[in-house]
């Protein structure tokens, strides 16, 4: 395994509360507890995941939520980078920056409706006339199946699990899907998609995890690199629109690192939530972003299978990079395709990567 140069392992051992000399075992890299309790009883657990260099990942069953992620800076201090709430309560009344799963289909279907095989099937239409990340309740508002991993020397998962029905908010099939949330010692948070389903259905999964590399204040001065030369022109609806836009001499161009608020006044609302398309992206694990926080040092590097990234900056205190499918592609054919059919499986991994050189 490769050193890390801003954390010492004299640090690590100091933070982790384990003596110096002591056996690997001594560290627990995965603990569970109940966070709380759902309106009609059901307990929703919470997962504690960490490495060998301090790294700390909480997430919940509601929802596959993130609740926290907590990296060191330059200087090796232990910051939460992820926006979360710690108790249920706040989850359940609407957290407006909640870090869940969002499915069957993320972001945008055009008029909440769409044909398949020949039959039309009807969505709830959450976003004025549209269908956004997966209806009313989506997988967001649900209580997932959690399962602890085996063991590793170096990483310690949790495999989430959701059985969505036949039905559901509209969609075809019954969706047997999965999020496995796994932390390394090499300060990577993976996370990997499966799923499979009885009818052909459409599925575009993601995380809509808010995050913030200084930890708390404003976003517009974290530095931003995206490996896209093109988007996909949308609507003031935010609808694709099926074409395929180069980002040269637009706000949308961060081929070379650029202030996330630098040119943010240029844009209509002012705000990024933008679909980005990924250089060589659904094809294999490729680098599709990094981002910087000048202040503490911090550095997220995000790795995909995904062909596109969306960036918004809806909430000035943190930002998002959702890994997934082009919006609305359902509708578009000449967009890569989200129809999963019986005796195929979905499969996605994205990995967010820490450090601070």
């Amino acid at each position: 395994m490769r050193p890390h140069k801003w954390f010492s392992i004299a640090t690590s051992l100091a933070l982790l509360a384990i003596p110096a000399g002591a056996p690997a075992q001594a560290l627990t890299r995965l603990e569970q507890q109940e966070f709380g309790k759902m309106p009609d009883g059901a307990p929703v657990q919470q997962f504690t995941l960490r490495n060998a260099h301090g790294m700390l990942v909480r997430f919940m069953t509601y929802g596959a939520i993130l609740n926290e992620v907590e990296v060191p800076d330059r200087n090796g201090a232990l910051t939460n980078v992820l926006l979360g709430a710690n108790s249920l309560d706040r989850y359940l009344h609407g957290f407006q920056t909640s870090a869940a799963i969002i499915g069957r289909v993320a972001n945008r279907i055009a008029n909440a409706r769409f044909t398949l095989d020949g039959v039309e099937y009807k969505l709830a239409a959450n976003a004025g006339p549209h269908h956004l990340h997966g209806g009313v309740k989506g997988f967001a508002s649900v209580v997932w199946q959690a399962r602890p991993l085996p063991a590793q020397d170096h990483a310690a998962a949790v495999r989430l699990s959701y059985l969505s029905k036949d039905g559901e908010e509209g969609y075809p099939g019954n969706l047997n899907a999965s999020v496995t949330y796994t932390l390394t010692d090499d300060n990577e948070l993976r996370l990997d998609y499966e799923a499979v389903t009885d009818k052909a259905t459409p599925v575009n999964l993601t995380s809509h995890a808010y995050y913030n590399l200084a930890g708390s204040g404003g976003v517009a001065g974290h530095e931003l690199w995206l490996a896209a030369d093109h988007y996909t022109l949308a609507d003031d609806q935010l609808i694709p629109t099926g074409q395929i836009a180069s980002v040269t001499g637009t706000p949308l161009d961060f081929t070379t690192p650029t202030l996330m608020g630098a040119r943010a006044s240029q844009l209509r609302s002012r705000v990024y939530d933008n679909n980005f398309v990924i250089n060589g992206g659904g094809k294999s694990l490729v680098l599709a972003a990094r981002v910087r926080d000048p202040v503490s040092g911090r550095v997220m590097e995000l790795r995909t299978t995904e062909p596109g990234v969306q960036f918004y900056t809806g909430n000035s205190r943190g930002f998002c990079l959702e890994t997934q499918h082009y919006p609305d592609s359902i509708h578009h054919p000449e967009f890569p395709s989200t129809v999963l059919r019986p005796g195929e499986t979905f499969k996605s991994t994205t990995i967010y990567t820490f450090s601070a050189p």
